[in-house]
């Protein structure tokens, strides 16, 4: 039994949707998982009410799954999808297609493996300073125009790419991973977002589990060493981790890779955990050097 939550939430940026604080990740499902829509009800049991997915996972299977779990609830979620890797005919790995026929035609094929009429946010998965960016945000402005979408974002850990959409576009949302071992948003990008009231979506909390239970390794630019180090700061404890990130003012949700029910329950922790005081975040900023995007400034 999952310990009961009192879910926060926040708008997205300047759109109109209130989003929990922990968002579903829905990455980690396996589409043949017996205990998916089990997994799904007790999230919104919990209060979860925002769900992210991709074209790009399991081949669309995992949009799928998830608007076949979701179908009977739809106006009680918000559901988010994202666009712009196009599998190769091979089915061997993928092609970067930003252009606006395919945008449009991804958006399309999505709502139809979602069974819904409408995708609350649909994000841009990924992006390069040399995409025809104008042409993607027309894509993006006409499925909103048209009702298929209600708001878009990018996920892009890019600082040059994520400044021409704060230029350029009307994003609501930009996902990117951040956590005690990837603190490269904190130099610019978090600060950008939030005086341009555009919510910030992170991923990547637990640092892939190395931040929780999975040995030690080289992580970025951080050496063994310094993996183990954080670890120990935040006591191998998701839900610290979790935490950490969900303080920083600029973030609207932690968006958790769920694909169990420990992880469920890991995840709801991370919303009832007591807000870190001052002097033990300062003790987790301190516990390893902060560090910098080296590219795409």
């Amino acid at each position: 039994m999952l310990l009961s939550c009192i879910m926060q939430y926040q708008q997205l940026g300047n759109s109109s949707l209130h989003i929990s604080g922990i968002g579903f990740g829905c990455m980690s499902l396996k589409s043949d998982q017996p205990d998916i829509p089990w997994l799904i009800n007790e999230a919104i049991d919990k209060g979860i009410n925002y769900f992210d997915t991709a074209d790009l996972y399991d081949k669309g299977l995992n949009e799928i799954a998830l608007g076949k779990a979701l179908k009977e609830k739809r106006e009680q979620v918000i559901i988010a999808t994202k666009g712009g890797n196009k599998w190769k005919a091979d089915g061997n790995g993928w092609d970067w297609n930003p252009s606006k026929e395919y945008i449009i035609r991804a958006a399309e094929e999505s709502l139809q493996r979602l069974q819904t009429d409408h995708i609350d946010l649909y994000q841009l998965h990924g992006g390069t300073i040399d995409d025809p960016i104008d042409e993607t945000i027309e894509a993006f402005e006409l499925l909103k125009q048209q009702g298929k979408i209600r708001y878009y974002g990018i996920s892009s850990i890019r600082p040059n790419v994520i400044r021409e959409y704060v230029k350029r576009s009307n994003i609501v949302s930009v996902m990117m991973q951040y956590s005690l071992l990837d603190r490269r948003p904190e130099e610019s990008c978090l600060q950008l977002l939030e005086e341009n009231n555009i919510g910030v979506l992170a991923r990547g909390s637990v640092a892939g589990g190395l931040l929780v239970d999975k040995p030690a390794k080289a992580y970025l630019n951080y050496t063994k060493e310094q993996v183990a180090q954080a670890a120990k700061a935040v006591g191998n404890n998701a839900a610290t981790s979790i935490r950490f990130v969900l303080q920083h003012p600029a973030i609207t949700a932690a968006v958790i890779g769920i694909r169990t029910a420990q992880q469920l329950e890991e995840a709801i922790d991370g919303i009832n955990e007591e807000p870190l005081a001052l002097n033990i975040l300062n003790e987790l900023r301190s516990s390893i050097p902060i560090n910098y995007y080296g590219q795409h400034r």
